[in-house]
């Protein structure tokens, strides 16, 4: 008689009972059960009327049970097996957070509870519930302003927000489930960032010791490997969307990847959204540590290397799909242009953060300096400062080596202190020492020949600058070195004209204090007297003809004339 209520309402032990009629069995071995003798302790007290309630954290363990000792209406009415999905559809998938507990006992019953759709259903109910939520808040955020236009209000932004919480609980497969089903029925992406921003944060810092080098040989094998399908999971999950989470949050998400030898597609992808927002970055973002540990770099170059390619390749793309943004992008005003310039400055910095270090290659150094195209940096005060840096800390290169680090520098573009630092710079080569005393001497003649203000000064200095092919990234070396030849023939043009002017005043001089020595006051004033009547004499002559100009033998005879009258007049 015990065995009559098991064998009434379990078509699996009914079964088993029927194959050994025959002979008295006392003992049934069911194998593989879910749930274990937990759950078959359940159903044994359904089927002998023992009342026990079901809830959310033992319902899938009874619709396993159940479906595994085929305890249905087909043996039994209102049989557990109907009794747990009843449950579960009528009031777990009504709730969240009972979805969420239902998932969290189901990460041990897999994969039955993905043949009983348990899972699908849970999975199917967050992501409705979170979407209707989310719609509801959105409508309770919008609010007139004072101009009369509705807008959603600032306040209470997060309120339809409050799942992400909940859902932080589950594991990686769940959370990766739940989360891919959000994005089909439409949350928003900036709800599925802040999810995956807080999810991460949770799996990833509770183990800190992967951060511990001196503890790093003896982590735990199997949390490595967690820690490393978390990353991959949480990058494959990422909204195409830009903006949606901080890029101090992508930068964390490629030091665990590099840290943990992630995919190479996980990492790519990394690169590449980062390098699309670099500009939003920081200098303490790009200083990767290198985890190779066999000599290299203190920080990790070849990464952010590929982050400027990722950077300057999405400037292209973005100035290629906008018609006229070619123009638009040589503005100072332009978006584009700000972005480089603000990346510019980043770089700048960074070179200047990594050139003490002794096993930093010249040709990292340079292929991280030339990356970015020679109109993103405005000055180039950064630049020298981080090639000076470069140099003192390494004191051993060639003077090759010298004159390729100081072509990066565009010495018209150095501000007054770097340059008067720079003209006195032992450790640059002399060839650049003597280009920053050239350009320092032109900024000097041009602010000399524009005495009106800085009103004229700007435009003389942009037209100088553009017309000088010293360092002109648009013009051939060959063509460059032709407009040197020419302008420093035109200084010494300038040179020789001054140097004969200041020759003739100097033997005017002479002259008059001759004439003043030998004829006193009265020869003197006479002397004074025949320059101002050959000054009156051109002065009539040039009235008289216009632009032509006395000949040489009028210009004697002009001379005779005024020696004659002096002489009279004496």
């Amino acid at each position: 008689m015990y065995r009559f209520p098991l064998v009434s309402r379990s078509g699996r032990i009914r079964r088993l009972v029927a194959e050994h009629r025959d002979s008295d069995i006392s003992r049934v071995e069911l194998l593989n059960l879910p749930g274990g003798a937990e759950c078959f302790e359940l159903a044994a007290k359904f089927c002998y009327g023992i009342n026990f309630e079901i809830t959310s954290t033992n319902v899938a363990q009874l619709c396993c049970v159940s479906d595994y000792l085929e305890m249905t209406d087909d043996f039994s009415k209102d049989n557990l097996g109907s009794r747990a999905e009843e449950y579960l559809d009528c009031i777990v998938c009504k709730n969240l957070e009972m979805c969420v507990e239902v998932l969290q006992q189901c990460e041990n019953l897999i994969p039955l509870a993905d043949e009983l759709k348990i899972v699908t259903r849970c999975i199917e109910a967050i992501a409705s519930k979170t979407c209707a939520e989310q719609i509801a808040s959105s409508f309770s955020r919008l609010e007139y302003s004072s101009s009369g236009r509705l807008h959603m209000s600032r306040q209470a932004k997060c309120d339809g927000d409050w799942w992400i919480e909940d859902i932080s609980v589950l594991r990686i497969d769940m959370y990766q489930r739940v989360i891919t089903a959000m994005k089909c029925r439409g949350v928003r992406p900036e709800s599925i960032g802040a999810s995956l921003v807080n999810y991460a944060e949770k799996e990833l810092t509770k183990k800190s010791s992967l951060w511990n080098q001196s503890n790093q040989n003896k982590v735990d094998s199997n949390s490595t490997l967690h820690e490393k399908l978390v990353v991959e999971t949480i990058v494959s999950l990422l909204p195409v969307e830009k903006l949606v989470v901080p890029v101090n949050f992508l930068f964390g998400l490629l030091r665990s990847a590099v840290m943990l030898d992630c995919a190479i597609s996980s990492r790519l992808d990394l690169e590449r959204r980062i390098g699309s927002q670099l500009d939003l970055s920081t200098l303490d973002d790009i200083l990767i540590p290198s985890f190779k540990h066999s000599g290299d770099t203190l920080f990790d170059v070849d990464t952010v290397h590929r982050l400027l390619v990722n950077f300057c390749q999405q400037e292209d793309s973005d100035d290629d799909l906008e018609d006229g943004s070619l123009f638009e992008s040589d503005s100072p005003h332009s978006p584009s242009q700000s972005s480089l310039v603000k990346v510019s400055k980043l770089v700048d910095n960074y070179l200047a953060e990594i050139a003490p270090d002794a096993n930093l290659k010249l040709s990292k150094f340079l292929v991280i300096a030339e990356t970015l195209p020679a109109h993103a940096r405005t000055v180039h005060d950064g630049l020298y400062r981080a090639i000076d840096i470069y140099l003192k800390a390494h004191q051993g290169l060639s003077d090759l080596d010298k004159k390729k680090l100081c072509k990066l520098i565009d010495f018209q573009k150095l501000t007054q202190e770097a340059g008067a630092h720079a003209a006195q710079n032992e450790r640059l080569p002399l060839q650049s020492i003597v280009q920053v005393l050239y350009f320092e001497q032109l900024k000097l003649r041009n602010s000399l020949s524009t005495p009106n203000g800085d009103d004229d000064i700007k435009p003389m200095h942009a037209s100088w600058r553009i017309s000088s092919g010293a360092l002109s990234a648009a013009m051939s070396p060959r063509d460059n070195y032709a407009s040197l030849r020419r302008e420093n023939r035109e200084l010494k043009l300038e040179l020789a004209r001054l140097r004969m002017r200041l020759n003739d005043l100097e033997r005017e001089h002479v002259c008059m204090k001759r004439d003043m020595a030998k004829s006193g006051s009265r020869k003197f004033m006479s002397s004074f007297s025949k320059k101002i009547s050959k000054l009156s004499i051109f002065g009539q002559q040039s009235s008289s003809r216009g632009t032509s100009s006395p000949s040489r033998n009028s210009h004697r005879t002009d001379s005779k004339v005024i020696e004659r009258t002096c002489a009279s007049t004496e």
